[in-house]
């Protein structure tokens, strides 16, 4: 039984993070009619952050990053881990879709592939950008693809 009302207890959490993302980046009301096809999947749903981190159990999210049993499993420092991800993603979608620029965000599934987390600084990413490169070079053994997906992804932060 205790596990049951557990389990509940996060789904109502991460719904109110769901229904926190729709305010934060939709201003409460959606109409599809004024977003772009990035916003709006091709079966007409809002394409949300919530949806890439987040699965309740059923079956509507099967890549989530996230699992309900996960974020049962987890310590309140780690779940407190996740959704400040979770918000650093929201407010990267919400800044990009509305052309903010000024902040220093950088993408963070490009911070996610470097090992980063959503918080890096220049020099964060500039130091682990040194350590990888010395990994995936071909001259040290590294492989060229992950070299060059490496190189790819530290243009794309440095723009």
């Amino acid at each position: 039984m205790a596990d049951h009302s557990r389990f509940d207890e996060i789904k109502r959490k991460l719904r109110r993070l769901k229904k926190l993302e729709i305010r934060i980046r939709f201003g409460g009301a959606f109409h599809a009619a004024n977003y772009t096809a990035d916003v709006i999947s091709k079966s007409g749903r809002i394409r949300l952050v919530w949806d890439d981190f987040f699965s309740l159990g059923d079956k509507s999210n099967p890549g989530a990053k996230y699992r309900l049993a996960d974020i049962a499993a987890m310590d309140r420092e780690e779940y407190k881990n996740v959704v400040d991800e979770f918000f650093f993603n929201v407010y990267y979608r919400y800044y990009t879709e509305n052309g903010i620029t000024g902040a220093h965000l950088y993408d963070p599934d490009t911070l996610d592939w470097m090992g980063l987390p959503p918080d890096a600084t220049a020099e964060d990413i500039k130091k682990r950008f040194r350590e990888l490169a010395k990994k995936y070079h071909p001259d040290t053994g590294g492989d060229s693809r992950d070299f060059i997906r490496l190189m790819e992804n530290y243009q794309k932060l440095l723009d």
